[in-house]
């Protein structure tokens, strides 16, 4: 009988050790779709993302390429789902002229890049690269227009460039340049970052400049609609989006951006490192990526105030972690590692956009290689794909699934100063009928067992994947590029309409059910 006592004492000891977590996936209330543009990245001319990262030159006979674009990338991205990809900035976009980057290569001019390292490009990836490189992506293009040194004129004529079917002297242009048919490009940014790099512009300025370009932009893209995006708030400044919600008509905008990033600091050395910190620096991390949940809240609540059909969407086209450069790299190149805190990072934004997916309908993670928190690495003939790569990749079955609302009780993750929920939780149910559950155990200390009601469906079976190792620092490098790599997942139990699930620390698991 003592014996029996002990064994069921250190059983009830071992179950208390697991921390609680109450989940309620509510499956009979799903309406809103997860656009699957929620998914989408971007591509800066900055570092190695697209010279030595996307395109590696025409004539490069050491690394396979097709038109200078390297075919490892294009099979890791589309493998990923990716569903638009915004270029050429980015800072960047504010201070290149298209018309410098069509026409034969070799008579293009060169442009001295003086946001990202003082380099210079010699333009031979351009307008036809990009877009054509798009096709090879299966991807939608979204371009960024130049308004803070650029004209009117110059983006309405890129505008009738890339979509103007018939006879108009940019079409026509176009089509001396070797590309007869439209590219058919829907997503527009109306310049970045007006507040900052863009122009160091007043919202009220930004908003009749907006107005101006606006107007002169074919409002037809074969047969959809142009989707023109306006340069939007960082984090917490709701006056900018106050300010362009009251100012723009809402026939002349179909979307108004948001940047946000997880950093320490932006002063120089304040940014800590990407693979050397320490738990409180990941819990710092985590906090102000969990923010992105209040910020959007508020910004979604202004946005209702003026559009409350939700017509005009909520586009965070970038964000993500940003740290110190990798040591002996070029500072302007924003060259930087990325461990399990970046995937954690990446599984709970993604399920704030889920979240809030009846007003976010398009994001952008910066950046897609080898700048900020890229989901691809390269260096010479290699390429590594990383922890974010990896929950991207896992979460793309959420890709025009319809969202099921999710209750989350979770339990608290605390360190030093830092009391975080330690899961995040989103679901959906896809046109095949089945249901998709992403599970975020935040918590880099302990494992979280949370029991999950499915409230509303009947399930039959459960299968899973997750991504995890044995340390938040832990990464993939070229010497070792598969350390950290999905795995199937056997920690859920279901019973009737109740799910039961275990994580790791610092882990990301997607469930089929």
């Amino acid at each position: 009988m003592k014996k029996q006592l002990t064994s069921l004492f250190l059983a009830t000891l071992s179950l208390s050790a697991l921390a609680q977590n109450r989940v309620t996936v509510n499956a009979d209330q799903g309406k809103t779709v997860i656009s699957r543009h929620i998914y989408g990245h971007f591509a800066e001319h900055l570092g190695r993302c697209i010279y030595d990262g996307f395109y590696v030159g025409e004539g490069n006979t050491r690394i396979p390429n097709k038109n200078g674009v390297r075919l490892d990338v294009v099979e890791a991205l589309k493998k990923m789902k990716i569903p638009n990809l915004r270029w050429p900035g980015g800072c960047f976009a504010d201070t290149y002229h298209w018309k410098d980057g069509i026409g034969p290569k070799a008579k293009r001019p060169k442009i001295v890049n003086t946001w990202w390292g003082g380099v210079t490009e010699d333009n031979s990836f351009g307008t036809h690269d990009f877009l054509n490189m798009c096709e090879l992506l299966g991807t939608e293009p979204y371009l960024a227009g130049n308004v803070g040194s650029g004209t009117v004129q110059d983006l309405s004529d890129w505008v009738q460039y890339v979509n103007f079917p018939s006879n108009s002297p940019m079409s026509n242009l176009r089509q001396q340049n070797g590309r007869q048919a439209p590219w058919n490009v829907r997503y527009w940014g109306v310049g970045n970052e007006a507040w900052g790099c863009g122009g160091n512009m007043t919202a009220d300025y930004y908003a009749n400049i907006y107005r101006q370009y606006a107007t002169f932009m074919e409002p037809k893209v074969g047969d959809e609609k142009i989707f023109r995006i306006a340069s939007g708030a960082s984090s917490n400044d709701f006056n900018w989006t106050e300010t362009l919600m009251k100012n723009i008509p809402g026939k002349m905008v179909e979307g108004v951006a948001l940047h946000h990033y997880s950093t320490f600091g932006w002063g120089p050395n304040e940014k800590g490192s990407a693979t050397e910190f320490t738990e409180t620096d990941y819990a710092h991390t985590m906090n102000e990526a969990l923010k992105m949940d209040a910020f959007v809240q508020k910004h979604s609540e202004i946005m209702d105030k003026y559009d409350p059909q939700k017509k005009i969407a909520l586009v965070v086209d970038e964000w993500g972690a940003w740290y110190e450069v990798e040591p002996g790299t070029n500072p302007g190149f924003l060259y930087q590692q990325n461990t399990m805190r970046d995937a954690v990072l990446a599984g709970a934004t993604l399920n704030i956009f889920h979240k809030y997916a009846e007003r976010v309908r398009m994001a952008n993670l910066a950046q897609a290689i080898n700048v900020l928190q890229a989901v691809i690495l390269t260096k010479g003939e290699k390429l590594l794909l990383t922890p974010t790569y990896h929950v991207l990749e896992m979460y793309n079955v959420h890709q025009d699934a319809t969202m099921l609302p999710v209750d989350v009780k979770s339990e608290d993750y605390t360190v030093g100063n830092y009391k975080l929920p330690a899961v995040s939780v989103s679901a959906s149910r896809d046109k095949a009928g089945k249901t998709h559950i992403s599970v975020v155990n935040i918590d880099a200390g302990k494992p979280q067992e949370i029991t999950v009601n499915l409230k509303g469906m009947k399930a039959s079976g459960v299968t899973g994947r997750i991504l995890t190792s044995a340390k938040v620092q832990d990464h993939n490098t070229f010497d070792n590029p598969a350390k950290v790599k999905p795995v199937a997942f056997t920690g859920a139990r279901l019973n009737g309409d109740n799910l039961t699930v275990t994580l790791p620390p610092v882990s990301v698991v997607v469930l089929e059910l």
